[in-house]
Order: structure tokens, then sequence, then C-alpha cells
């Protein structure tokens, strides 16, 4: 099944996912995605991912994290913002807040996939992919 944008996909199979209360979630892989995929893993979100391959198919096989018991999400909240209809680019002087700082938001800049904390130390604006709190 094609995609007309595949991070909104993403994002939703992981939202759906963590409601469900599921440990796993499987994501067909692209560069994008596995980037991504490292933020959310370097900024606590998922516990870990691996990449499986399958015949002539990756896929992104995202292990969630939970509190102590499953009812403590710990992504309580993931967006998609620039869409494929509806780009939303940001400079470097108006690099959103997610939560007031609480959340991250995941920028698409010429210096990779980054975080919004990360893209105001580097000085750099891009396309504003999601946010996540």
């Amino acid at each position: 099944m094609t995609t007309n944008d595949p991070i909104a996909d993403m994002l939703t199979r992981i939202r759906n996912a963590n409601t469900a209360k599921h440990d796993t979630v499987d994501i067909p892989a692209s560069k994008m995605k596995i980037s991504i995929a490292e933020i959310l893993l370097k900024e606590g979100y998922i516990s870990k991912f691996d990449i499986v391959e399958d015949g002539k198919f990756k896929t992104i096989r995202v292990t969630l994290k939970y509190g102590q018991d499953k009812n403590e999400k710990v992504i309580s909240g993931i967006k998609r913002i620039s869409k494929p209809g509806l780009r939303v680019y940001a400079g470097k002087e108006e690099l959103p807040k997610v939560l007031g700082g609480l959340g991250i938001a995941i920028i698409s800049t010429n210096n990779g996939v980054i975080t919004d904390k990360q893209a105001r130390k580097l000085g750099v604006g891009g396309e504003v992919l999601a946010f996540v709190w």
C-alpha cells in the first residue's frame, strides 16, 4: 500500500500502538523514518528500534516505552506539522517550542533531521516535521 505522507503514517502507527499499549510496532523503513526513530530514541521517547529485513523490504521495529505500568505513557502526544499540502518552515529565529520546552519539535535541516534544541544551538532553520511531547 502506498501512502501520500509516509512520515504521518509512521507517527500514526506509533500513536495507535501507544494508545493500544503494544510493546512493538513495525513501520516500513526509509532514511527519513530511521533518522526520526533515532531522535525519538535519543530523546527517550522509545526504548529501542531495530531494522528488520524480510526479503527485499526493510522494516523498522520500534519498541515503545512505558512507565512503571503500561498506564503511564512516555509519549503523551505526537503530531505531524508539515504536510505535503502545506509545508511549514521555520527560520532560526522562529523555531517552535513544544509545551514551553517540555516536548521536542523534529526539524529537517540541511544538517540532517534534528531537534529544535539542536537547531537553536547550530543556528539553523528548516522544515518542521513533527511535535512530540
